[in-house]
């Protein structure tokens, strides 16, 4: 009896023990895995031609920006993020290449004809997130040279440059002539953004910014049973012309209610010498000389795409809170440059004017800190490097961008950049912003631009030929000077100074 008594005592000591055991064993073996499992989630959501001030919350009272408000909300804005520029007219092209390889502006173009050598050493932004762990997906607008599906693992509907990319292709007097030069007049309204029947936007029957929603809604869906963490590359064609949507949308912006930039100019007077003159295809969209109503007009189509994309946005993100992943998930969102639409009386991006080179830049995230602005100087490709910085990856020596985590954790203050720098082509523009001021050199046009953005920041007063202003160009233009040589440009400017 008792030999059964001390056994029988034995094995039920025993079994518990063993029980709680085999649960803490489970306990932690889940807690690795979900450790394991959960790097956090990252989604790169990237407008087309946005400037920095079309975000309702940010200032711009015109403009109808519910779910980008909500962001910015939600998260930290970075009120001064930059593109470099770019080598020719698209500036779209060389601002993602940069965006992919990691190269400041001139090393990029180095590498746009054999971007295959940066593929095959696993070198492109999409690889270096497959090494890190993640499911990589990508829609959208690409405009890189090398496939996209040869970078990200799951790839669909892959956009080109601009809806009705044909139109690069054709003499500009061929281009579409109605939906170019116009309007003319309040008479002028055989183009419409809701017609179908012109493509663009409308081809294959659904908006572009539309598919594009419902293919991120649709992987978010998906991307609940995986166990790796998820990137998702989502790149709008939106706001980028032929700036269509849907009738709504456009009616949502009676002409009366929108303004005319404070520096509207009928014409640029350096337009020819900085090539956005008529021949550029950005340019060539409203009527030489600008007038107030086609400015207007422009400018409510352009309203009007992007509260169409901030519709796509919100379902984006309804989805990815349902799918239980919100929690879990950093969210960058930017645009590749921003665009004039009536500033300085150009309409395009080519140019080094904050609404041109200037773009939104917003982070959300599990501990990101709510509704806080930072107005460091950054780049919008800082974003590639901040999320090799999020997937615990160390990022590679050639990477010259820098993350935005250190900033927005609050370890970092001092921008990485001693100034910012910019370009429009080999020899057409260049530009430094530095402490406050800003220099802008022409060297066709034998000129430079000065201006103080602290008191001035619609940069519409030129200092540069004021005698108390002068050891301030200087300064500036040597700092110009020390970049080309960091960024290895190609344009001896020192050279074009003297002769000026």
């Amino acid at each position: 009896m008792k030999i059964f008594y001390r056994r029988n005592y034995l094995l039920k000591s025993y079994v518990p023990a063993m029980g709680m055991a085999l649960v803490l064993i489970l306990f932690i073996s889940s807690c690795s895995q979900e450790k394991l499992k959960k790097k956090p989630n990252i989604i790169f959501l990237f407008a087309d031609d946005q400037c920095f001030n079309t975000v309702n919350t940010l200032g711009n009272k015109e403009i109808i920006t519910p779910n980008l408000d909500r962001i910015a909300d939600s998260g930290v804005t970075f009120t001064h993020a930059y593109n470099m520029g770019g080598w020719n007219g698209a500036v779209c092209l060389a601002s993602r290449a940069m965006l992919n390889t990691g190269r400041f502006v001139w090393r990029a173009y180095a590498y746009e004809s054999h971007q295959e050598d940066l593929v095959n050493r696993g070198e492109m932004w999409g690889q270096l997130m497959q090494k890190a762990g993640y499911e990589t997906y990508m829609t959208g607008k690409w405009h890189v040279k090398t496939d996209a599906d040869k970078l990200f693992k799951h790839v669909v509907h892959v956009r080109p440059g601009m809806p009705n990319d044909a139109w690069q292709d054709r003499k500009q007097e061929d281009m579409m002539p109605i939906g170019y030069n116009r309007p003319q007049n309040p008479q002028d309204t055989i183009w419409q953004p809701w017609d179908k029947k012109f493509g663009g936007y409308w081809e294959g029957g659904q908006h572009w910014s539309e598919v594009l929603g419902d293919d991120a809604i649709n992987y978010i869906n998906q991307a609940r049973n995986q166990e790796k963490p998820f990137f998702m590359y989502l790149a709008f064609n939106a706001p980028h012309d032929p700036r269509q949507s849907p009738r709504e949308f456009i009616e949502m912006y009676p002409l009366e209610n929108i303004s005319v930039p404070e520096s509207f100019i009928p014409e640029y007077p350096f337009k020819d010498s900085i090539g956005c003159g008529p021949s550029l295809r950005d340019a060539a969209l409203a009527p030489f000389p600008r007038t107030e109503y086609a400015v207007k007009v422009n400018r409510q189509e352009y309203y009007a795409i992007i509260t169409h994309l901030d519709k796509q946005i919100g379902r984006i993100l309804k989805a990815l809170e349902e799918s239980g992943e919100m929690d879990n998930t950093y969210i960058f969102y930017s645009a590749d440059h921003g665009l004039a639409v009536g500033n300085h009386g150009l309409i395009g991006k080519q140019n080094m004017y904050d609404h041109s080179i200037r773009v939104p830049l917003f982070v959300i995230g599990p501990d990101v800190p709510k509704n806080k602005k930072l107005d460091v100087d950054v780049y919008l490709q800082d974003i590639m490097a901040s999320s090799l910085d999020l997937a615990d990856f160390q990022k590679p020596e050639y990477i010259e961008f820098n993350s935005l985590m250190p900033f927005v954790r609050g370890d970092q203050t001092e921008s990485n950049y001693k100034a910012i720098y910019g370009c429009y082509q080999k020899d057409l523009q260049r530009m430094v912003r530095k402490d406050g001021f800003k220099l802008i050199v022409y060297p066709h046009g034998k000129t430079m631009r000065l201006y103080d953005l602290v008191n001035d920041p619609d940069e519409m007063n030129d200092l540069s030929h004021q005698p108390e202003y002068q050891e301030k160009k200087n300064h500036l233009f040597s700092e110009l000077l020390n970049l080309q040589e960091e960024m290895d440009d190609p344009l001896d400017l020192e050279t074009v100074f003297q002769e000026m």
